[in-house]
């Protein structure tokens, strides 16, 4: 059994050595509470109940986990595990529910640059609490609401493991399993980012038609349960995003209605002038621009100026790119003195935030010295020089010894 229990423990000198949990029963034993114990209090603590010290390694790695010393963290829920098959034995669900702490302290904490052996060695640990689970079940242990609870921890485990390792199928397969635990316990609201997320892996798969099977379940959910919550913003967003994406030309008039939902439950969640709303609205402009209504278009982007002003900043690159949105679209519609005016207010903005040297600032600075060559922008350049040549000099007016300075001109 402690060979098929092995798991790998966090060394914080080498990354290649990897005793089992069974090694550390004697390290449980020989690691007191601090490490200026006295001699005494370190023969306390050998001498420390199991229970006592199980409880005090779980509060340890609590406190290194607030604390983000996660090397630290691992190893004390190391020494948990083994405690906890000491104290409750083999088939208890307290072990099941510490090997999944186990499998999310090293999935999270360890980063994304695992090694294969440790991903596996999470999913085992993942599927050892299972069948424990299972065990339990049918001796009557535990009850329908714990079973449930550690089941959806132990999908949800899975699930991340099988989608970091790009097994989609079995990914698929744990969300799967979640919607039935969630069925059968009665929470149908929490089915909605399970939903999204098999969304995401058949969008990934190139399966749009699934995905939006999957997203429209979720949004159904999410409007029925919580209206005015984001949730439901960021699903018609989603489904907004899939359609527009979608070759069908019918699929237009839904991404069209998804963005204005989308819109709608922003506004009144966050308001129009938070960054999410904003993005979205960004997003629908470039959806409409490519669906070829370019007039709404650029009537949202500069009614967002405002907004965005105000949330960003006016040297924002926000700013910029609403701008260079509406100039590309006026060049596009011919009225060049209008874009060249927009342009060269997207390059001053550009100039201040990246430099002259940069490639966004390079671009627009050439599309600024394309537009001024046009024969509209010369010619009401030239009748600016015009104007100034011709425009009389204004000088004071000095009243003369017989006004009395009250009287006013009438030019």
């Amino acid at each position: 059994m402690a060979d098929d229990e092995a798991v790998t423990k966090p060394n914080p000198y080498s990354s290649s050595e990897s005793p089992d949990i069974e090694s550390t029963n004697s390290s449980v034993d020989a690691s007191p509470p601090c490490a200026s114990q006295t001699g005494c209090a370190r023969r306390d603590f050998i001498m420390m109940p199991p229970e006592e010290k199980l409880r005090h390694f779980e509060g340890r790695a609590q406190n290194h986990e607030q604390n983000q010393e996660f090397d630290a963290c691992i190893q004390d829920v190391v020494r948990c595990v083994a405690l906890t098959r000491l104290v409750y034995g083999e088939g208890h669900l307290k072990l099941a529910q510490v090997h999944v702490r186990l499998a999310k302290a090293y999935f999270q904490f360890k980063g994304w640059g695992l090694q294969a052996k440790e991903h596996l060695a999470l999913a085992r640990e993942l599927l050892e609490a299972e069948q424990v689970l299972e065990e339990l079940h049918q001796l009557g242990d535990i009850n329908q609401e714990e079973k449930i609870k550690t089941e959806l921890e132990i999908c949800n485990g899975l699930f991340r493991v099988y989608k970091r390792q790009n097994r989609p199928e079995e990914a698929l397969h744990q969300c799967e399993k979640s919607l039935h635990f969630l069925k059968d316990c009665g929470k149908p609201e929490k089915m909605c980012s399970v939903y999204r997320d098999m969304a995401a892996i058949e969008q990934d798969k190139g399966h749009l038609d699934q995905a939006i099977e999957h997203l429209t379940k979720a949004h159904a959910i999410a409007v029925s349960h919580s209206p005015e919550e984001v949730e439901g913003a960021q699903i018609s967003h989603s489904l907004a995003l899939i359609f527009s994406a979608a070759t069908e030309p019918h699929h237009n008039d839904s991404a069209g209605q998804y963005f204005e939902q989308s819109l709608c439950a922003y506004k009144k969640s966050v308001g129009p002038q938070d960054p999410a709303f904003l993005a979205v609205q960004d997003d629908f402009c470039r959806f409409l621009l490519f669906s070829g209504q370019q007039e709404r278009c650029v009537e949202i982007q500069k009614a967002s100026l405002p907004s965005k002003r105000s949330t960003f900043g006016e040297l924002s690159a926000e700013v910029a790119e609403t701008l260079q949105l509406i100039g590309s679209v006026e060049m596009t519609e011919g009225r060049m003195k209008q874009a060249h005016r927009t342009m060269t207010k997207c390059l001053e903005i550009l100039s201040l935030l990246y430099g002259h040297q940069h490639k966004k600032t390079k671009a627009t600075q050439k599309a600024v010295d394309m537009l001024a060559r046009a024969p509209e922008v010369v010619a009401e350049r030239h009748q600016r020089k015009g104007r100034r040549k011709t425009k009389p000099q204004t000088s004071s007016v000095v009243p003369s010894s017989g006004d009395d300075g009250n009287s006013m001109s009438d030019s």
